[in-house]
């Protein structure tokens, strides 16, 4: 019996169709001598995070029903460099490769193909990396531009809304812990309750 495998497709809009995927996967795996272990289809952009194909076909590699997946292009099974490299990971884990019929392949089970995993892991990174300075890029230019960044004081809408409560329970005698439990707040937003209360001088 020859491997197992998966075929994944998928084109972004409605007005487009599998059909050709399919077949090219179809007659590829006739070719290597894989056996079809079922075929998964999906509409979605490459950003659009709900693939609900793919997730079945990730839970075939977690059962181990699975050797391999076959997608026509690497574009059509990740929707970044990252989520393609977390999902390859996650699939090298459990011994499964991801054979792209054009382009570049990642079949785990060869030295090649590993290679190239541990590649894709240091550009994944680099990414992760550029985004992380291109956030703080952005936050230090609006600071600079004078904007304020984070909750402003006097921004606590939930905590303003039950300060009255508050204090008239606090009044009462009740202590904290019971005051966080009744109206569902921490103990920390009363201390800030009794804290603002005290520095306003009433």
């Amino acid at each position: 019996m020859g491997q197992r495998a998966a075929i994944y497709c998928r084109v972004s809009t409605a007005d487009q169709s599998c059909e050709r995927q399919e077949r090219d996967l179809t007659a590829f795996a006739e070719r290597a001598g894989y056996a079809i272990a079922g075929i998964y289809k999906e509409t979605g952009s490459g950003a659009k995070l709900d693939r609900t194909e793919r997730k079945k076909v990730m839970a075939l590699a977690q059962g181990r029903d699975i050797d391999l997946v076959l997608v026509t292009e690497l574009s059509r099974w990740g929707r970044s460099t990252i989520d393609l490299l977390n999902t390859l990971r996650e699939l090298e884990s459990r011994k499964v490769s991801v054979i792209a019929i054009n382009g570049m392949t990642f079949d785990l089970s060869t030295p090649h193909g590993r290679m190239l995993a541990t590649f894709l892991s240091g550009i994944a990174e680099f990414e992760r990396d550029l985004i992380s300075e291109r956030v703080k890029s952005g936050l230090a230019a609006a600071k600079a531009r004078g904007k304020k960044l984070g909750r402003q004081p006097g921004q606590r809408p939930k905590s303003d809304k039950l300060a009255s409560k508050v204090l008239a329970l606090i009044a009462q005698g009740r202590s904290y812990r019971w005051i966080a439990r009744d109206l569902v707040i921490s103990k920390n937003t009363i201390a800030d309750i009794v804290k603002r209360d005290r520095a306003s001088g009433k």
